[in-house]
């Protein structure tokens, strides 16, 4: 709100609200409570009018702050003056603008008369009467109903405001102007609350010019309710026809709704907006029609299943225990609908024609200077309709500057060549090499890399599809940073009906991942001398031939030169028989993936071997030097000596590796349980006891005993650890005598055998969490990166191995960072000193967390906490919020962790190095 001028009173309207005339040869500002009644009830709306102005006052003043004159006109000047509705009508009809304009809103006010009734269509000429000043804050543009069934005298319209990047272009068409447009709801005849709690569908009309996706949503809140933030709730996308049907509940009156019809920048149409509560028999039945599963079909099974539960509950004289059974179900199915990767895709990755337009903009430019790319494309007996789906998809691209190298693996479908004279005819850059006899993937991808005459070459499938950007994004990588030499991107599959399914959100460059299976896979783009100097595509490795690619190219990269595009640029067609729709373990791909890994091994590390796994991906077994480096268990501890004692006693009596110390480090032990089994111990070979009174400091504790420690290596262990898995040790002391290795985690489980360390996700729910937690064991995750050993960013402290060289190089943990994080903290200055963090699911552990301190619930542990987090923030707030072993695509919210997606996705700067 602007400063400065002097207020008018408003002792004229206290009593009577209704039209009046503004006018004081200046502007003017008024000011109404968009919700509730009194100073405090909520925040305040302020709309500027430039006079003379046609105004509705349409409550009393106590929602009425003042009018206040702002320019160069004297305040004594500024005049309200009530006046009729025949009056305020002629006034807003005829203000000047033009007779064309009052001819306009003549017909708008007989047609909204016609269709919504009297009062909305004065609404919404008064819209375009005070629109004339400002369009996005002027007062009431529109208009929902609200009603309830057969119930008049409750029935009340809903007024939605402009406030923010809206401007109106017509009747019921509107325009975006940013990314977060909204309306604010308000109820004409100003009753509290707004809305009252229950069952509600919303019915309308929404539209987006050129088949936009909106991506609709209410912002509300509820009375009596503390909330920073309004709560959110995700309406469907409408139909291609406009039609909006949306069924929800608001658990609470509800004081404050504001309307986000789309966002992004875009024209919409929006008409016939219709908010109406439901009695209790038609939403019960509205809500059991309308489970579905998460590709928007009818879920018939959930509907038995929730009918039989429901009737149950009945039986036993609960409705209400009915009520919320289906409700609850009804919520589930709706969230994995709403947060499925259709609507996922239908929010954020589907490209409108405008979006075409800016790109083919951005490509032009870039064409000018910018590299030619090869796209590498093997062909044999491609069906024509998958080979014209491929070819379209490279002519579609946005970037220009490409050739398409075509080798035909002598097909015996003669449609194929057809097919591809037709394309070259088409566009000289398409070339067609025809080889004159089979010889597999491997030979003939080597034929088109021969054909080759651009910079970098492209791997392109003959029956799936490129995004019209992907070209284009790779480009701009390349131009952000010339020393990149291999790019690739995310990845998705699409059906025989163009349904779009299975995104693979990658990480960034992560070597260890590509050995246990080929994340890099599609979109692929390859300096080109660097393919040709790696041996280009190796026969003897046909299914797998680009992983064995990607691991001798990146071999000899840094990781500088490695560049990842977290968007989805390819489409991998999932048909029958096709290895995108199903992989087996002994299939002919996951044996010559087998063979890549090995080879790639031999080179660098011959004493390591590989293993198949029964999901097609890849075990690495890593060589111990010898003799056995030996490694300083460290176990802090405090009383709880059945905790110690369980620990203690799994580590030797199941641990199979023989070269470990114990050194336990009592914390100021008082239980005399716990000193007597501390006594024990103590009198035991290969474990040491050191005594430390002082307040609890997890950093200090285990730097104390790193101190005093002379293994080679450095295992940090929770008491609450119980060993299960004999060769744990061995798995994590092979990992971490690796080269270029820093801090190795292990899959911690807990005694109900579900998850509970599966590494850790940098920025979930503010600084960093566990990935998986709580699922069951075996869950695969995204990518199946749940089954397999790959570089993390950190790792927990519960049970860590760290060569004692590198924890002493990065000063150990933190002191600062007593209780929580301090893990966090020192895997992330290992990695800015070159390491690579590492987790392994095969080594398993119980973890029965944090049993020995219990529970943050005092103001101390809080406040302390809290010191934590803004020093965890203050250090290392970009890579929290951009964790390179996740992907901006995918969730830091920790309730989404199952759903995995982000709404929205993140955003991430270009061309910035991510080692």
């Amino acid at each position: 709100m602007a400063r400065g001028g002097s207020w008018v009173s408003l002792d004229t309207v206290e009593r009577a609200p209704g039209w009046y005339l503004l006018d004081g040869g200046a502007d003017l500002v008024f000011e109404e409570l968009a919700v509730g009644e009194g100073d405090n009830a909520a925040r305040w709306h302020v709309a500027r009018v430039r006079g003379p102005r046609v105004v509705l006052l349409d409550r009393p003043a106590r929602g009425l702050r003042g009018l206040r004159v702002e320019g160069t006109a004297a305040p004594g000047a500024a005049r309200l003056v009530r006046i009729g509705r025949p009056s305020a009508l002629l006034r807003m009809l005829v203000d000047g603008s033009g007779p064309l304009e009052t001819l306009r809103r003549i017909v708008a006010l007989a047609r909204g008369t016609w269709r919504y009734g009297v009062r909305v269509a004065i609404a919404d000429l008064h819209a375009r009467h005070a629109g004339d000043a400002d369009a996005t804050t002027g007062p009431f543009v529109a208009s929902w109903t609200l009603r309830h069934r057969r119930l008049p005298p409750t029935s009340a319209r809903l007024l939605l405001r402009a406030l923010h990047q809206l401007a109106q272009e017509g009747d019921d068409r509107w325009r975006s102007t940013g990314g977060d447009p909204y309306f604010l709801v308000t109820r004409e005849d100003g009753a509290s609350p707004l809305l009252q709690g229950g069952w509600y569908r919303l019915q309308g009309r929404l539209q987006a010019a050129r088949g936009s996706h909106l991506a609709p949503s209410l912002y509300y809140r509820i009375a009596g309710r503390e909330q920073p933030f309004p709560d959110q709730l995700q309406l469907p996308e409408p139909s291609r026809d406009g039609s909006l049907d949306a069924l929800f509940r608001f658990d609470g009156d509800v004081t404050e709704l504001r309307f986000d019809p789309a966002v992004r920048a875009l024209g919409f149409r929006m008409a016939g907006m219709r908010l109406r509560r439901l009695p209790r028999p038609e939403w019960m039945l509205r809500l059991l029609a309308g489970l579905r599963d998460p590709s928007g079909a009818r879920d018939w099974r959930a509907v038995g299943a929730t009918l039989l539960a429901m009737l149950r509950a009945l039986a036993r004289g609960r409705p209400a225990e009915a009520g919320s059974l289906l409700a609850e179900r009804h919520a589930e199915c709706s969230q994995l609908h709403l947060r499925s990767y259709a609507a996922w895709v239908a929010r954020y990755d589907t490209l409108s024609r405008e979006d075409l337009g800016e790109l083919a903009r951005r490509g032009c430019e870039l064409s000018a200077d910018g590299p030619l790319l090869s796209v590498l494309l093997p062909v044999y007996d491609t069906p024509e309709r998958w080979l014209r789906r491929c070819l379209d998809s490279v002519l579609a691209q946005a970037y220009p500057n490409w050739e398409l190298c075509v080798a035909d693996d002598a097909s015996t479908q003669p449609h194929v060549r057809k097919v591809l004279e037709e394309y070259a005819r088409r566009d000289p850059r398409i070339r067609v090499t025809w080889r004159e006899r089979n010889g597999h993937i491997a030979r003939a991808s080597n034929t088109a890399l021969e054909m080759a005459r651009g910079a970098y070459v492209a791997l392109l499938d003959h029956d799936d599809e490129l995004r019209p950007h992907a070209l284009l994004e790779v480009v701009e990588e390349l131009r952000a940073d010339p020393g990149v030499r291999l790019v690739y991107s995310d990845e998705d599959k699409i059906d025989e009906r163009g349904r779009r399914f299975q995104p693979y959100f990658k990480p960034d460059w992560n070597p260890d991942l590509l050995l246990s299976q080929n994340y890099v896979c599609h979109f692929t783009v390859v300096d080109t001398a660097l393919a040709r100097e790696a041996g280009g595509f190796r026969e003897g490795t046909e299914g797998s031939q680009d992983h064995d690619l990607f691991l001798r190219c990146t071999a000899a990269l840094p990781a500088s030169a490695i560049r990842h595009v977290p968007k989805v640029l390819y489409h991998w067609r999932a048909i029958a028989g096709s290895t995108a729709l199903e992989r087996g373990a002994k299939d002919y791909a996951a044996e010559a993936g087998l063979r890549a890994v090995r080879d790639s091994l031999a080179a660098h590390t011959p004493e390591a071997r590989v293993e198949g796994l029964a999901h097609g991906h890849y075990r690495v077994r890593w060589p111990l030097p010898e003799p056995q480096p030996k490694v300083s268990i460290i176990v802090p501890t405090r009383d709880r000596v059945e905790l110690l004692r369980q620990c203690v006693e799994s580590v030797f009596e199941r641990t199979r590796y023989d070269a470990f110390e114990l050194v336990v480090v009592d914390n100021g032990s008082s239980d005399p349980a716990a000193l007597a089994y501390l006594g024990e111990l103590a009198g035991r070979e290969r474990v040491r006891v050191i005594r430390h009174d002082a307040p609890f400091n997890f950093s200090e504790l285990n730097n104390l005993a790193a101190a005093q420690c002379d293994g080679e290596l450095l295992c940090l262990l929770n008491n609450d650890i119980e060993v299960i898995d004999g060769d744990w040790l061995r798995e994590m002391a092979s990992q971490a005598c690796r080269p270029g290795i820093g801090a190795v985690g292990a899959l911690l489980l807990y005694p109900d055998d579900s998850i509970q360390h599966a590494g850790v996700i940098l920025g979930l729910g503010g600084v960093a969490n566990h990935a998986y937690c709580h699922q069951p064991v075996g869950v695969p995750g995204h990518g199946a990166r749940a089954l397999v050993a790959q570089n993390l960013s950190a790792v927990t402290g519960a049970c860590l191995v760290v060569r004692r060289s590198a924890y002493l190089e990065v000063g150990g943990l933190d002191e600062e960072l007593r209780v929580a994080f301090n893990d966090i903290d020192f895997c992330l200055r290992l990695r800015e000193r070159g390491y690579r963090n590492l987790w392994t699911p095969f080594a398993r552990l119980y973890h029965h967390e944090s049993a020995s301190r219990g529970a943050e619930d005092t103001p101390e542990k809080v406040a302390r906490f809290h010191r934590e987090v803004a020093l965890m923030r203050d250090r290392w707030a970009a890579v929290l919020d951009d964790d390179p072993a996740y992907n901006p695509n995918l969730s830091l919210e920790m309730e989404d962790t199952a759903s995995e997606l982000a709404f929205p996705p993140r955003e991430r700067p270009r061309g910035a190095a991510r080692a």
